[in-house]
Order: structure tokens, then sequence, then C-alpha cells
């Protein structure tokens, strides 16, 4: 047996590359099954430390840190997908990294990410690279305004992004984004936006939730409603085409693809077909998925444990409907009103500063119905 060929069992150490709230719920995920988890984060702060067997406060780049890491757990992971590339390769060739470093890549870069969908087939919305105001106002040409500039590497919640108006200064918008290689992305009309969080083993296994609905303010997702409003057949080819992805990149774990709906109309006006585009790829557990901590059989940090690990993966059955609720900032502050509603479910996060905007935790309720 070679380095990289561990039999995970219980007992084993899960390593766990950043300490947010997403790698505190894969730790007490994981310490249910009995595994033991070593956190890694150049943040002395990081909620995850709190419900971790072991954690490492050092740089991505600490290459002393990260081998000793390495040599202290059974299988690693990421709580998020801006790990720098080469630590990832450089833990690879020490302990196996799920998903692999490769996967990081195809997820990291947003032009990248467009051109390997574009290039399985699947549709996304328009798009031209941007690397300077020349490039810029050439792609604002091809797809008009508004649109939206992108940076390629490091944004997330509405972050890295500026939207290109009728009368913008396009040399000051580009400045704006700190002068960096963007993607201008053409806008796309929808109905919904939508997220199928699935898991794929290093065997070939595949397990998809319940396709979500989300709902985002000032671009944080606020809501998440499940079973999403859409055709049965809609879902399906959502769950189709995230099994298409997991496949062509040979996945491990739980991925989140997020897709708008549009709909197209018949010349009688009522609406003729759901039509998806993939916005983004996640290559983690995901926000639109905490739903499944109070609402399904098997959580999604579960299932990304499970999938890890090369265990068999979990039933995706719903216990019913289901609407979670982000706590944005002061939101967090109702604590006391969540736990007084009966049927609702509450998780903080344990972060100490609160700022707007910020995620503090999230509530689920299970209802009968979704509606509104």
């Amino acid at each position: 047996m070679t380095i990289l060929e561990r039999t995970i069992v219980p007992g084993c150490s899960v390593g766990i590359l950043g300490g947010g709230q997403l790698g505190r719920m894969l730790a007490l995920a994981a310490a249910r099954l009995g595994l033991k988890c070593h956190i890694f984060a150049p943040e002395a702060d990081s909620p995850a430390f709190e419900v971790s067997a072991r954690h490492t406060i050092a740089r991505y780049d600490d290459e002393a840190a990260l081998a000793a890491f390495a040599d202290a757990v059974d299988v690693i992971t990421y709580e998020f997908e801006n790990v720098p590339a080469a630590t990832a390769a450089f833990l690879a060739a020490r302990r196996p990294v799920r998903p692999g470093p490769a996967i990081l890549a195809a997820t990291q870069d947003r032009l990248a990410e467009k051109q390997f969908l574009n290039g399985l087939g699947l549709p996304t919305a328009l798009f031209a690279p941007v690397d300077d105001p020349g490039s810029l106002a050439r792609a604002v040409a091809q797809l008009g305004r508004p649109s939206i500039l992108k940076t390629r590497r490091m944004g997330y919640d509405g972050k890295g992004q500026a939207t290109v108006r009728e009368g913008s200064d396009l040399p000051a918008v580009f400045r704006s984004l700190g002068g960096q290689p963007a993607i201008l992305e053409g806008i796309v009309g929808f109905a919904r936006e939508i997220s199928v969080i699935a898991a794929r083993s290093p065997d070939g296994s595949f397990a998809a939730f319940d396709v979500c609905e989300n709902r985002h303010e000032n671009h944080v997702l606020a809501r998440t409603l499940v079973p999403a409003r859409i055709q049965p057949e809609t879902a399906a080819s959502a769950i189709g085409m995230a099994r298409q992805i997991v496949e062509a990149l040979d996945y491990a774990g739980i991925i989140a693809v997020e897709m708008f709906v549009s709909l197209e109309f018949s010349q009688g006006g009522a609406p003729d077909r759901e039509v998806l585009r993939v916005n983004e790829i996640a290559p983690r557990v995901h926000n639109s998925g905490h739903w499944t901590l109070d609402g399904a059989v098997t959580s999604q940090f579960e299932q990304h444990i499970r999938a890890i690990c090369g265990w068999p993966l979990g039933s995706t059955r719903r216990h019913g409907a289901i609407v979670m609720d982000n706590l944005l900032g002061a939101d967090a502050a109702r604590w006391l009103d969540v736990l007084e509603e009966d049927g609702a479910s509450l998780h903080l996060y344990g972060k100490g500063e609160v700022r707007p905007g910020r995620k503090m935790g999230h509530m689920t309720r299970i209802v009968r119905e979704i509606s509104g």
C-alpha cells in the first residue's frame, strides 16, 4: 500500500483546509462518524477550531506546516475553493486530497470554468475575457449593456464584480476591480435561481439531493426553498448536468452547481418550457445545502465526509418541504425567537464579530408545502 492508498476507518483523521463555518459543520459531521478533524487555517479566530480535535494556524504557503499537517491526517479536503493550487498539489503528493487539486484549476478561474462547461455542451451566460480597458470595450460591444464584469478569481457573495450600464465609464469600471484579469458576462433573464447539491465517491457512486431554489439579497443567499418550484423534467435535467460535470472531473466529494431557470414562451403567451443555464460550480459543501442538516436523512456535510473517505453514500431523502433562512449580521440576535419557534432549528457558527451581511448562522423549518 502506498502512502496515498490509505484505508479510512473510524478513528482516522480528516484534514480540512479552511476554518470557517463550512469547516465547522464538516468537523461536527465527521465526529458523528467516529472520525477526528484537524483544521488548517491562517486565521486564529477560525470558528471550526472550537469543534475540531486539532488545528494548525499557518499560512497556506508554509510548507513545513503543511508537511506536518499531512503527516497528522489520513485524507484531506477543503471548505472553500480559493485554496492555492500549489498548496493542494503539495499536499496531494503526501495524502489523498479530495476533491483533487485539478478540480481547483477548473473552478477558481471563472473564465476557465465557463470554457470547461461549454466544452461539455452545457449552456452558460454569454461571456468574453477582459484583460484591459480596450478588451472590455470590445466585450461590451459584443455582449451589450447591462452586463456584469467579474474578476476571474477570488470573487464571492457579490464581491469582485461590477455592473456595466448605459453611460458607464469603462476604464473606470475596469479600474474599480483593481485592474485584474476579468470576465464580462451577459445578463441572463431568469425566473428562478436553483442549485444541485450532489456527491460522487472515488468509485463513481453518485447521489443528488432534491433541487433547491435560492433567493439572494444584495448578492448574498438569504433563503433556500426545497423542493424548487420547477417542472420535474427540469429538475431531472439539472441533476443530469451535475452528474455530467462530476464525471468529467472524476470528482470525489460534495459539489454545488448553481443554475438559472429561464422561461421560453410560445406564441400564445404561456410559458412553453424551462431552460437551464449553469452559473457557477462550487467544489465543496455549499450554503444552499444547509437545509440538509435538518431536512434530509443524510446532511451534505456527512455526505461529503462519506464520499472523501470512500464510504457508502447516504440517503438523500427529504423529511418534507424545507425553508432555510440565513442569519446575516444582526439577524443572529434573534436566536431566542428562533428557539421559541415551533418546528424551527437553529445553527449558529460561533463567530465573534457581527458585520452587515456576514453569515452568522442559519435556521431551518420543515413545512407542508413551498409557497410564495
